[in-house]
């Protein structure tokens, strides 16, 4: 064992002379355990709401999204999709095609955004969980079907199995000029009864979107084959990287392929704007509680005095005592480290389990969610060594010019 380091684990563990220097000593490890085991808490409850979106999202999104880079729509037809379908990683294919409608129910009447999927959308979106009202369904026999966000429905004032259909109003694509003397005709009309109402507590989707038959939004959008998106789910969930940058790279530039994540970019980079800036302003906090560790310091070597006088007599020069104190810096920053890392996953995992800290219940959850991970951990730990080597390398060269 290296000398030094071992006169500093002694001194760290060993009973001080006076009480001060074991107060000032535990206050300096205990003041970076705190830190570090707010870091993890904080880090973990911010990985849960981002989990908590994912899930939101995720039964709306697919797993992976096929679109075009230029245009609305695409013909999904040709050769590449043939060989995209054949893929052994695909479990469904499920084709969509949205665009804005107006939506008039008897005298109400508003804008959103109309979204035709196939039969087997249920199946690659797990929409079922979020239906508040009714049964997520697309047809009943001939009549076509709608579903409504639940700001929607709100607005139009209904409620699922409403005896009268919707009218849904889009403009025909085709149509050049406007027919003054009636402008209706320059609007195709489809109807469809409600099904059900989903609330995924998202206002892009709870106040915009209703969800009808692919095969009526092809006729109200003047699209006989062509497809907004292809929406896949996969055999093996850990598996969408690889599949992804497959499909991407059969593809080519032509067309974007996106995995959740990525469909609702904006919304997860706030939450890691948020995360990453809320880490940096927890990091200053760690280098405030580093000057309890200069402080424990500075009294220590003040109380060994003797034991350093005996030291040199025993043949120690300046650099192997300087180091002795830049170990016992550093094990204040190991042992508090090491403390609040354990104490946070204890929490955590407690949160996680027994909802011991609640949110209320105007929320999604009851409790707050807590996700803990592994990379967050690891980033801590050499955050908290890093402050600690950095902020006690210049103090213990300076006492060390001072009292040794």
């Amino acid at each position: 064992m290296n000398f030094s380091f071992y006169i500093a684990r002694r001194y760290l563990f060993s009973k001080k002379s006076h009480n001060a220097i074991h107060i000032t000593s535990l206050v300096a490890v205990c003041g970076v355990a705190v830190a570090t085991l707010a870091t993890v808490c904080t880090l973990s409850v911010f990985n849960g709401f981002r989990g908590l979106v994912s899930d939101m999202f995720g039964a709306f999104d697919p797993e992976l999204k096929i679109t075009a880079v230029k245009g609305k729509v695409f013909d999904p037809s040709g050769e590449i999709f043939l060989e995209i379908r054949s893929l052994p990683e695909i479990d469904l294919i499920s084709e969509s095609l949205e665009d804005n409608v107006l939506i008039r129910y008897r005298e109400r009447q508003v804008p959103a955004i109309l979204k035709g999927v196939s039969d087997n959308f249920d199946s690659v979106a797990p929409i079922q969980q979020v239906i508040f009202d009714g049964q997520f369904q697309l047809k009943n026999g001939i009549s076509a079907l709608s579903n409504l966000g639940i700001g929607v429905a709100d607005m139009l004032s209904v409620n699922a199995n409403f005896i009268s259909p919707l009218e849904i109003y889009a403009p025909k694509r085709n149509a050049k000029t406007v027919n003054l003397a009636n402008p209706m005709a320059s609007f195709n009309v489809e109807y469809a009864y409600i099904s059900s109402i989903f609330k995924i507590n998202q206002p892009v989707y709870d106040e915009n979107y209703i969800i009808v038959p692919l095969e009526l939004a092809r006729a109200l959008f003047d699209y006989p084959t062509e497809v907004g998106a292809w929406e896949l789910k996969l055999r093996k969930v850990n598996n969408i990287p690889t599949v992804q940058k497959k499909i991407q790279a059969l593809l080519g530039e032509e067309y974007c392929v996106k995995n959740r994540y990525e469909q609702q970019e904006s919304a997860f980079h706030m939450v890691n704007i948020e995360k990453w800036v809320t880490f940096l302003m927890l990091c200053f906090i760690l280098l405030i509680t580093a000057f309890n560790i200069i402080g424990s310091l500075s009294i220590l070597i003040v109380d060994k005095q003797k034991d350093i006088q005996t030291l040199r007599n025993l043949g120690a020069d300046n650099n192997l005592i300087s180091r002795i104190f830049l170990f016992e810096g550093w094990l204040f920053s190991v042992v508090g480290a090491v403390m609040g890392i354990l104490l946070g996953l204890l929490l955590c995992f407690g949160q996680q389990y027994f909802g011991w800290i609640k949110l209320g219940n105007t929320f999604v959850v009851e409790a707050y969610p807590v996700q803990v991970m592994p990379g967050d951990l690891v980033l801590i730990l050499i955050t908290v060594l890093t402050i600690g080597f950095l902020a006690v390398i210049y103090p213990v060269q300076y006492l060390s010019r001072k009292w040794l």
